[in-house]
C-alpha cells in the first residue's frame, strides 16, 4: 500500500502557507511533545506558525511567511475572526442534531498532559457541534470551536459522552474502526481484515479568515470510513464533507 504523505500544501501565495498535514505530525515543537516529524521544520522555506493543531489530528494548519502576515492572522485568531471546521468520527449516537458544549477547561492539567475541565480555574471555551449521521455506534459530527482551547474539541465531545474513536487520551475504547463493525451482512475473514481508521477521527477540514477561505480535503482513512458509513445508512448528506 502507497504510504501517505506527511503532508502537502493545499494553497501558498507570497504570505501564507496552507497545509494539509498527516496524522502523526506535530506542528511546532512543545516542551513534551518530542514528535520527530514537524511542519515548521519540514516545509522548504522558512515560516511562522498561527496556530496549531493536535499532533494526532489530520487537516489544515495556516503557516505565516513574513512577520507582518503573521501578526495580522494571529490578531484574527485572537478575536475570533477566524471559523474554523472540523469532522469528528466519535463513539455513541447523539439525539441532538445541534448543541453546544461551553465547559471551561485548563490545557496540561494533569501528569498525562492532558486537558481538564475546571469550571472556577479554567479558560472559557465553546464549541457547536451537529450531528451529521450515525451508524451503529458510531457518528460522523461537524465541530465547529469559538475558541482555540488545545485538546477542545476531544475533551468537550468526551464530556458529552461521545469520545473520538482512536483517542487513546479521552477515549473510552482505542480500538480501530473495522467495517465489520457497522456493515450488516459482512462476510470478510475476521483475520485478516484490515481497519478503516487506527488513528485519531478528527480532521481539521476549512478555516475561512477575515480574507480568505482555505480548504483540506478529508485524509484518505477518514474519506474511506466515511464512505462506507454513506453506502450502508444511504446517507447522501455525507457527500457534501468531500466537496469545498
Amino acid at each position: 500500500m502507497k504510504q501517505q504523505a506527511l503532508f502537502n500544501v493545499v494553497y501558498e501565495d507570497k504570505q501564507i502557507v496552507a497545509v494539509n498535514k498527516a496524522s502523526g505530525v506535530a506542528v511546532g515543537g512543545d516542551r513534551w511533545d518530542t514528535a520527530k516529524e514537524r511542519l515548521d521544520l519540514l516545509l522548504p522555506h522558512r515560516v511562522f506558525t498561527v496556530h496549531r493543531i493536535d499532533r494526532d489530528t489530520s487537516g489544515l494548519v495556516l503557516f505565516a511567511r513574513d512577520e507582518e502576515t503573521h501578526r495580522r492572522l494571529s490578531i484574527a485568531f485572537e478575536k475570533r475572526l477566524v471559523k474554523k471546521r472540523y469532522i469528528a468520527i466519535v463513539h455513541g449516537r447523539p439525539a441532538w442534531s445541534e448543541t453546544t458544549c461551553a465547559l471551561s477547561l485548563v490545557p496540561d492539567g494533569d501528569k498525562q498532559h492532558r486537558t481538564i475541565i475546571d469550571q472556577y480555574q479554567g479558560k472559557k471555551s465553546r464549541t457547536v457541534f451537529r450531528l451529521l449521521g450515525s451508524v451503529e455506534t458510531y457518528s460522523v459530527i461537524e465541530a465547529l470551536p469559538d475558541t482555540g482551547r488545545t485538546h477542545q474539541i476531544r475533551v468537550h465531545l468526551a464530556s458529552l459522552g461521545y469520545p473520538l474513536v482512536c483517542d487513546s487520551l479521552y477515549g473510552r475504547n482505542q480500538k480501530p474502526v473495522l467495517l465489520s463493525s457497522f456493515k450488516r451482512g459482512w462476510h470478510g475473514d475476521p483475520f485478516e481484515e484490515r481497519p478503516l481508521l487506527a488513528r485519531l477521527g478528527l480532521h481539521a477540514l476549512s478555516i475561512v479568515t477575515p480574507e480568505k477561505k482555505f480548504y483540506a480535503p478529508l485524509a484518505r482513512d477518514m474519506a474511506a470510513l466515511i464512505t462506507q458509513m454513506r453506502k450502508s445508512t444511504g446517507n447522501e448528506a455525507l457527500l457534501s464533507l468531500f466537496d469545498e
